[in-house]
């Protein structure tokens, strides 16, 4: 089988054909005019025969090298196209992450936006923790993951979800001196710690009575009268569960939009664009 022909080689013979000359070919590659010569001396023991020559100040193609100049051109074109091609396949699947505590309601939204925006591309969706999903990000493993801030805020801010208290409807407060019971997710939990610090700062003392890796198993903690819960609300009580109003109130937790490095920026915006939306009055207090 002959020798391949070197790219890089043809890319050189095109450049000294388009810029009418060595000089200028060197500049546009952004290479040394030596190394342009080297290239086409390399081509030209490869093909065995001369294809450039000097022609005054100047330089012309010989026959064998309009001939090859024609070849190069169709080669490269083929090649060019065919990269385009796959580059476009490789960016046709988008996985997107999303916070549990969001996952149900905007989902939809945020599908139905990026396959209007992004057609011909699907979409695929991971639901987990909020820390698995800005460490995927930050990894480049997801393209983009609509997060609950923790203690280091990651991506951009798209709204504020007000954190409520929530327990079974029948849920008996523990009496005087009595520690109060607590479902939380296991650690790293930014919730965790919150809820825990409330309690405390109100001058109640907690007990951590059940954990779980996901919302579902805490809300069915919950629900079984385990104890209570420090849940983000997206504007609607968890089902079977009832708000608890005699607990401090926390505040709000911020809902972020995490895009890994090198997204296509169209990507993030529609993103956060969904989001926003989504989260805005009179359901949630959005963020600028």
């Amino acid at each position: 089988m002959p020798d391949p022909l070197d790219l890089i080689h043809l890319r050189t013979l095109v450049a000294i054909a388009d810029c009418g000359g060595f000089h200028r070919a060197a500049a546009a590659l952004r290479v040394s005019q030596s190394t342009v010569s080297q290239h086409v001396r390399l081509l030209e023991r490869r093909l065995k025969a001369p294809l450039v020559e000097k022609a005054g100040r100047g330089v012309r193609f010989t026959g064998h090298g309009e001939a090859m100049l024609v070849e190069a051109r169709r080669i490269l074109a083929v090649h060019d196209e065919s990269l385009r091609r796959l580059e476009v396949v490789a960016e046709r699947g988008i996985l997107v992450g999303c916070t549990e505590h969001a996952a149900d309601q905007m989902l939809p939204q945020l599908l139905a936006a990026m396959r209007q925006g992004f057609p011909g591309r699907s979409v695929r969706f991971r639901i987990d923790r909020s820390t698995s999903l800005a460490q995927d990000v930050a990894r480049g493993t997801l393209d983009l993951a609509v997060v609950l801030a923790g203690a280091e805020p990651f991506g951009t801010p798209v709204a504020e979800l007000p954190l409520h208290w929530y327990a079974a409807p029948q849920f008996a407060p523990p009496g005087p001196g009595e520690a109060w019971p607590v479902v939380a997710f296991e650690e790293p939990c930014g919730l965790r710690q919150r809820a825990l610090q409330a309690l405390e700062h109100d001058g109640r003392v907690a007990a951590i009575t059940a954990e779980s890796t996901s919302l579902d198993g805490v809300v069915a903690a919950v629900r079984a009268g385990l104890g209570v819960a420090l849940l983000p609300s997206t504007g609607r009580t968890p089902a079977g569960l009832a708000a608890l109003r005699e607990l401090p109130e926390v505040g709000t937790a911020g809902l972020h939009v995490a895009a890994r490095r090198g997204i296509d920026p169209e990507l993030e915006e529609t993103a956060c664009a969904v989001s926003r939306a989504f989260f805005a009055p009179p359901r949630l207090r959005t963020v600028a």
